[in-house]
């Protein structure tokens, strides 16, 4: 037989594309052409092909070879094809039997010797072939963990072409891969750790519960990024959706850990302040891979020194935060990526970060109100909480007697018995928490008694919250409300939460 077919997929976004490799042998001059919008990787790939199929001990086929693949006008990108084409062009030669490779998907990379390597992606595209009807798929033994994530699917792991074509010729079957037990979690950093700061403290557990934005402002050494780092450990564990969502972006971005393809805690980003814009939103000038703010999906995304992050780079991540996914136009195509992360910002009260307080910095009035508008309005009219953490008592520090502060643990629990509660009152709405509410939504389904709603009423009046500032505030009364075990704001519920609005309290 001079034509076969096989199966690999490519990757559009966070989803995988089916795509189908067919290789024509015909009579003429000898020579290789590839057709189906490759990119440089894809058509380098014929080369890798060649000299895989030798040091195999096949020969290349010496006549005109074909290879398209289709969908024609989707663009073709990264190495996860080789594989596919090898397999092919073999089939096609008689070296393997063509009808047994018909529906066979094929993913991986081929290395000049015949081993087979790693790809990214692997997730994504096997939960594609599952969704076309496909029920086996071959990759290499790095990425089988990965690929058996996805159940109705026999994952073949291979280690080189020659074992694949060993296995298409009956001589040395493949066994369907066990997926290994997933390794344990390391604990994260412990809330405990943190001395005083019982306002920032509150912060992170409010954000906890009912997902919501935080800005952290203070001197150096205050504990911004200590309790930015110790949020995530406050979050529940990602369930089976979950986990499969932030997965098969950390394989696309290639960033899954070794040892645990399955991601089930909350992922923690923290690019530093020269991140690119596509660094931090994605982007790319071949595929388009996943940024910061969709890595840290279902997670956290930390962005200290806020302010040294140029005002172009934080403004994008506008229209994200509220949407939940992002979406990057290139000229041969688009992809979205979801990124339902909380947003954590801290920042240094003035450029010369003092420590000892205000009697020691040196910035004029002009140079604070400077480099605190390096933080666009529009993007702080979308966060949450605003906290002013002060220095460090040495009382703090170095009291020895001190009562010890609440663990993770402790904490957590109130976080899970929080959303628990919300996640029953908005049954039906098609969120789980109170940040992710749509404001009207919020209002006309669940008001609050205009008693409790006085004094945030009278900061609408006087400008001081804007209307989309107001939901905000009812979003995160209804967070203090579920901590506390109420079922409705009070008042006191309300005034903490626009006091972390808009007041700098101190702890």
């Amino acid at each position: 037989m001079t034509l076969a077919r096989t199966w690999s997929v490519g990757i559009v976004g966070v989803r995988g594309a089916m795509v189908e490799v067919e290789v024509d042998l015909a009579s003429g001059l000898p020579g290789v052409v590839l057709v189906g919008l490759p990119d440089a990787v894809v058509r380098q790939s014929v080369d890798r092909v060649k000299a895989a199929v030798v040091n195999t001990g096949y020969e290349f086929p010496n006549r005109r070879v074909t290879i398209g693949l289709s969908p024609a006008s989707m663009p073709k990108q990264g190495s996860g094809f080789d594989l596919a084409l090898a397999v092919a062009v073999l089939a096609a030669a008689g070296v393997v039997p063509a009808p047994v490779v018909r529906d066979l998907v094929l993913l991986g990379e081929v290395g000049l010797d015949g081993s087979l390597r790693t790809v990214r992606g692997v997730l994504p595209a096997v939960v594609a072939a599952s969704a076309a009807g496909h029920r086996q798929v071959v990759v290499p033994a790095g990425n089988a963990d990965e690929a058996a994530l996805v159940a109705g699917v026999a994952v073949l792991a291979a280690t080189s072409l020659a074992d694949v074509v060993a296995h298409l010729r009956g001589r040395a079957p493949l066994p369907a891969h066990v997926r290994s037990p997933d390794a344990a979690a390391e604990p994260g950093p412990d809330l405990a750790d943190v001395l005083g700061q019982a306002t920032g403290r509150r912060a992170v557990e409010i954000a906890a519960a009912g997902g919501h934005h935080v800005f952290f402002t203070g001197p150096p050494g205050a504990g911004k990024t200590m309790l930015a780092e110790r949020l995530p450990g406050l979050l529940p564990a990602l369930d089976e959706v979950e986990a499969l969502e932030v997965t098969a972006v950390a394989s696309i971005a290639g960033t899954l850990p070794p040892g645990a393809p399955l991601v089930t805690r909350p992922p923690f980003e923290a690019p530093h302040h020269s991140a690119t814009m596509t660094a931090l939103v994605g982007g790319g000038s071949g595929q388009i891979r996943p940024g910061a703010l969709s890595r840290a999906h279902r997670g956290v995304l930390f962005l200290d020194e806020a302010p040294e992050f140029p005002r172009s780079v934080l403004d994008t991540l506008r229209q994200p935060l509220e949407r939940g996914e992002v979406t990057i136009h290139r000229a041969n195509g688009q992809a979205t990526f979801p990124c339902r992360s909380q947003l954590v910002l801290a920042a240094n009260p003035c450029p010369c970060a003092t420590a000892a307080g205000d009697t020691a910095c040196t910035c004029s009035p002009l140079e604070r109100r400077r480099y605190q508008s390096r933080v666009s309005g529009p993007l702080l009219d979308r966060i949450d909480l605003r906290v002013d953490l002060p220095a460090v008592t040495r009382a703090a520090w170095l009291e020895v007697d001190r009562p010890p502060q609440e663990s993770t643990a402790v904490v957590a629990r109130r976080v899970r018995a929080a959303r628990a509660a919300a996640a029953v009152r908005l049954h039906g709405s098609g969120v789980t928490l109170n940040g992710h509410v749509p404001g009207q939504l919020l209002r006309e389904r669940w008001p609050v008694p205009r008693r409790a709603l006085a004094l945030a009423e009278r900061a609408l009046e006087r400008g001081a919250l804007s209307v989309r500032g107001f939901d905000r505030v009812l979003r995160v009364a209804w967070t203090v409300a579920d901590l506390h075990g109420a079922t409705v704001p009070d008042a006191d519920h309300v005034a903490e939460a626009l006091g972390m609005r808009l007041q700098r309290v101190a702890a």
